[in-house]
C-alpha cells in the first residue's frame, strides 16, 4: 500500500497469468460463439489494416503507402505506419502454410490484440505494483477488462493502431515513473515516446505529458538533469530514425500534419537539443531560474516551427475539404465531446468517463495525505490530467486515460479494504464495493441502463440497425462479387474497406482523410441529381454500384436532390442505366452501370 517496494522485485507473474488467461479465453469465446455470422473485422479500419498487410505481403514496396485500388482509378495514400503491418504480416506468413490464405487473417487477427492485452496488463500490474505495493495489483488487472474503451480495442479482429497507441502511451506513463529512482528509464520513456508519435498521432497529448514530466521534474529538482537529458536524446535521435524509417529520404522533408514530419521532428530535436544543454550547463540553484531556462528558449523554438508550419495550428485535418470537415469528420461519434456523448449514450459516457474523472480527484487527495513517493504519483498526475483532458474534448481520449487511472483505482480499493477489515463496519463495506463500482465501466454501464429504464418518457431505440450492417460486412456477402473480374465499384463510404479486403475490385471511397476526392465524390453521388451522379461514374469508369441499404448514408444528407440516388432508391425508382443484378438473399443491392 505504501508503494516502497524492492526495486528488484515485481507482480506475481502467476496472477498477471492467470488473469489473462482467463481474459483472453473470455474475449476469443465471445467472438466465436457470441458473434457467430457477424464479421470478424467488423470495423473499417481493421478491413484496411489486413487489406494494407495483404498488400505489402504481396510485394507493394516499405515506403509506399499508397492503397492502389482506392479512389479508382487513381488511387489514394493513406497515413498509416508499416510498424502495425508488419507483424501483423509476419503472423499471416507463420499461418498460411498451415491454415491457408483466408484463415490465417482471422488467425493473425485473433493473436495480435491478445499479445498486446498481455503486455498491457502486465504493465498495468507492474505501475500498480510499483505505486501501490502487491495489494494493489489484483485491481489493476481486473478493472482495465471492465471498460468497454479498452475491451473494444483488444478483442479479436481489433487489428487497428488503437491498441498499440494505448500500450505504448502506458508505457510511456510507466517508464516515467520508474525514471524517478532509475534514470535510465528515462531513455525507454524518450523511445517509447518517439515510436508512439510514429505511429500516430492521437498520442500527441501522452506525449506531451512526457516532454513536462521530464522538463519539471529538473525544475524542481536540479538532480535530475541526468534523466532529462536521456529522455531528450532519446526522443530526439529516435523520432529521426522513425522518420527515416516511415519517409524514402526523398520525403524526408515533405510537410504534413497528420504523420511524423519535419515539424514532428523538430520538436522532438527542440526538446533533444533543450533537455541537454539545461542539463550541463552550470548549476542553477532556484526552481524559477531552472524554468526560465527551458521555457524561454523552448516557447521560442515553437513559436519558429509553428511559423513555418501555421495549418498544422489547426491540427491533422486541417487541410480537408471545409465541407467535408462540416458534414462528415464533426458527425464522427468518437471525435465528439464527452458531454455531448452523456446526452446521447449516458451509459457508455459514463463507463468510460467516470474513472479516469475519478482519478484525477484521488490523485491530488493521496499527493494530500500521503507523503511517500510523491514524485512518482506527481508524474502519473501529469499523464492523467492531460489524456482526461483530451477525453473531454474528443469522447476516444477516453482509451488513452483509462490505463493511468488504474493505480488511482488501486489505491482507493486497498485504502478502503484496509479500512473495513480495521473496522467492519457496514459503511465502510459499502465504500469498499464503492470503490470496485466506481471504476468498473461494464457495471456502470448497467446500473445507468437500468436506472435510465425505469425514468418516464425515455424513448425506445432501435437495436436492429447495426445489425442489419454487419450483415454486408461478412466474406460470404462478397461470395459472388469476389468471383467475377476485376471491377471499379462506386459505393457508400463505409463499405469500401470491406470490399477491398473480400474482393478483388476497386472502389471509389473509404473513410480516410487523404482520400478527399473519392470520399467528395462518394457523398455526391449519393446526394447530388442522379445526371451528376452518372457523370462522375463515367469520369471514373465505374461499371459497378454497390450499396449496403442498412448503412447510414443511404438516409442521405440534408439538402439532398429528389432525384439523388438514395431519394429513389428508397422509392425503388432508380433509372434503367442501372441493371440491378443482386442476388435474391444477399444483403448488399449491386446494379451493373449500362452504357
Amino acid at each position: 500500500m505504501t508503494g516502497q517496494t524492492s526495486l528488484r522485485s515485481g507482480p506475481d507473474w502467476r496472477l498477471v497469468t492467470g488473469v489473462f488467461i482467463v481474459a483472453a479465453t473470455t474475449l476469443v469465446v465471445r467472438t466465436m460463439m457470441g458473434r457467430s455470422g457477424l464479421p470478424f473485422f467488423a470495423d473499417t479500419d481493421d478491413a484496411m489494416r489486413m487489406v494494407m498487410v495483404r498488400d505489402f505481403l504481396a510485394g507493394q514496396n516499405w515506403y509506399d503507402l499508397t492503397v492502389h485500388r482506392l479512389n479508382t482509378p487513381f488511387g489514394a495514400e493513406i497515413h498509416w505506419s508499416r510498424l502495425i503491418d508488419l507483424p501483423l504480416a509476419v503472423l499471416v506468413l507463420v499461418f498460411t502454410p498451415l491454415l491457408g490464405a483466408d484463415t490465417a487473417l482471422l488467425a493473425a487477427g485473433t493473436i495480435w490484440p491478445m499479445l498486446l492485452l498481455a503486455l498491457l496488463l502486465w504493465l498495468s500490474a507492474s505501475l500498480a505494483f510499483r505505486l501501490v505495493g502487491p495489494e494493489g495489483v489484483f485491481p489493476a488487472l481486473i478493472l482495465p477488462l471492465l471498460s468497454p474503451a479498452i475491451t473494444a480495442e483488444f478483442t479479436p479482429g481489433r487489428v487497428d493502431h488503437h491498441g498499440v497507441v494505448i500500450v505504448l502511451t502506458f508505457a510511456m506513463a510507466w517508464a516515467s515513473v520508474e525514471a524517478i529512482t532509475r534514470p535510465r528509464f528515462a531513455i525507454l520513456a524518450g523511445l517509447l515516446t518517439a515510436t508512439a508519435l510514429a505511429i500516430a498521432t492521437e498520442s500527441l497529448p501522452a506525449i506531451a505529458a512526457a516532454i513536462i514530466v521530464f522538463g519539471l521534474a529538473f525544475v524542481i529538482d536540479g538532480q535530475r538533469a541526468t534523466a532529462m537529458r536521456g529522455f531528450g536524446l532519446a526522443f530526439g535521435l529516435g523520432t529521426v530514425v522513425h522518420l527515416a524509417i516511415f519517409r524514402p529520404p526523398a520525403r524526408w522533408f515533405e510537410p504534413a500534419c497528420d504523420v511524423i514530419s519535419p515539424l514532428y521532428v523538430g520538436v522532438a530535436l527542440l526538446v533533444a537539443v533543450l533537455f541537454t544543454l539545461a542539463s550541463i550547463v552550470p548549476p542553477l540553484r532556484a526552481p524559477w531560474q531552472r524554468f526560465l531556462l527551458l521555457a524561454i528558449p523552448g516557447a521560442t523554438g515553437l513559436l519558429v516551427l509553428a511559423s513555418f508550419f501555421p495549418q498544422c495550428l489547426s491540427g491533422p485535418y486541417a487541410a480537408l475539404d471545409p465541407w467535408l470537415q462540416a458534414n462528415w469528420i464533426a458527425a464522427i461519434v468518437e471525435a465528439k465531446p464527452w458531454l455531448s456523448n452523456f446526452v446521447d449514450t449516458p451509459a457508455y459516457a459514463v463507463a468510460i468517463g467516470l474513472p479516469p474523472l475519478l482519478a484525477v480527484l484521488i490523485v491530488p487527495y493521496r499527493l494530500w495525505r500521503v507523503s511517500e513517493s510523491r514524485a512518482q504519483w506527481a508524474v502519473l498526475l501529469v499523464f492523467l490530467v492531460t489524456t482526461a483532458l483530451v477525453m473531454l474534448a474528443q469522447v476516444r481520449g477516453a482509451r488513452l486515460s483509462i490505463m493511468p487511472a488504474m493505480p488511482a483505482a488501486a489505491w482507493l480499493i486497498v485504502s478502503m479494504r484496509h479500512r473495513y477489515l480495521a473496522n467492519r463496519r457496514p459503511g465502510n463495506l459499502a465504500a469498499l464495493l464503492g470503490s470496485w463500482l466506481a471504476f468498473s465501466g461494464v457495471v456502470l454501464a448497467l446500473a445507468v441502463s437500468g436506472i435510465l429504464a425505469l425514468l418516464p418518457g425515455q424513448p425506445e431505440r432501435a437495436g436492429n440497425g447495426r445489425a442489419n450492417t454487419e450483415a454486408c460486412l461478412v466474406p460470404s456477402a462478397f461470395a459472388d462479387l469476389a468471383a467475377i473480374p476485376p471491377e471499379r465499384i462506386m459505393s457508400p463510404i463505409d463499405l469500401g474497406a470491406h470490399l477491398l479486403l473480400y474482393t478483388p475490385h476497386a472502389v471509389v471511397a473509404a473513410p480516410y482523410h487523404r482520400n478527399e476526392q473519392g470520399v467528395l465524390d462518394a457523398f455526391r453521388f449519393l446526394n447530388e441529381p442522379i445526371a451528376t451522379a452518372r457523370t462522375i461514374l463515367a469520369d471514373r469508369g465505374v461499371s459497378l454500384v454497390v450499396v449496403c441499404p442498412g448503412m447510414p448514408e443511404m438516409g442521405g444528407i440534408p439538402g439532398k436532390a429528389e432525384d439523388s440516388f438514395v431519394s429513389l432508391f428508397a422509392r425503388d425508382a432508380l433509372p434503367g442505366w442501372l441493371h440491378d443484378v443482386s442476388l435474391p438473399n444477399s444483403p448488399l443491392r449491386i446494379y451493373s452501370v449500362m452504357p
